[in-house]
């Protein structure tokens, strides 16, 4: 895979295998750390290169693609004016086997019970997060993407989510990315890749 942003390229013949369990893309600010999870996710083209998940390529049926691939921007507001249970909702359309009870009992693990009928733009950044990370967790993708997964979280949270990443080390067949500027402690990594 090749990508260039205007000033400077960031991927030149760029090549990896994603395997089950928790892969860490790892590296300080602006090394491409986010650059790379949206090109994975299929959210900005490569200039070159092919992407590829269970036989399904980007290039040919992006739509099939994209829906083997848990992500959004953190920073997003797109469902801002909805709350966290109609966002749960939406991704029943995206992901077939996204899990509306794993979302609730993720929901509760991660304190967002008082918030769950809150328009998304009322809730702090931390517990935005939250929310975003309850749906990859119950999203059954089959990578999922996650960028800085601990920022904004409570000590709590961030305990509850370490938990999580251990238990998505030892699954057999779904992948997830985190882009993180180190490992996680106690979270067994499948991969690292340092940018």
């Amino acid at each position: 895979m090749c990508f260039r942003h205007p000033q400077r390229e960031l991927f030149a013949d760029w090549s990896t295998r994603i395997p089950p369990g928790v892969t860490l893309v790892r590296g300080g600010d602006g090394s491409g750390k986010s650059t790379l999870l949206r090109l994975l996710a299929g959210d900005r083209p490569a200039q070159a290169g092919t992407l590829q998940i269970n036989g399904v390529r980007l290039g040919d049926r992006p739509g099939a693609y994209r829906r083997q691939v848990f992500w959004i921007d953190p920073r997003s507001s797109a469902f801002d004016q909805i709350t966290p249970v109609d966002y749960f909702r939406t991704l029943h359309r995206q992901y077939s086997a996204f899990d509306e009870q794993v979302a609730g009992e993720l929901t509760e693990g991660l304190s967002l019970a008082p918030h769950r009928d809150k328009p998304l733009y009322m809730l702090s950044t931390g517990s935005k997060r939250k929310v975003w990370l309850a749906a990859a967790f119950a999203s059954g993708a089959a990578v999922t993407l996650l960028d800085e997964p601990f920022a904004a979280l409570d000590k709590t949270s961030i305990g509850f989510v370490t938990e999580l990443l251990q238990d998505a080390a030892t699954h057999p067949a779904r992948a997830w990315v985190m882009a993180d500027y180190e490992a996680p402690a106690g979270v067994p990594l499948a991969a690292i890749i340092d940018l």
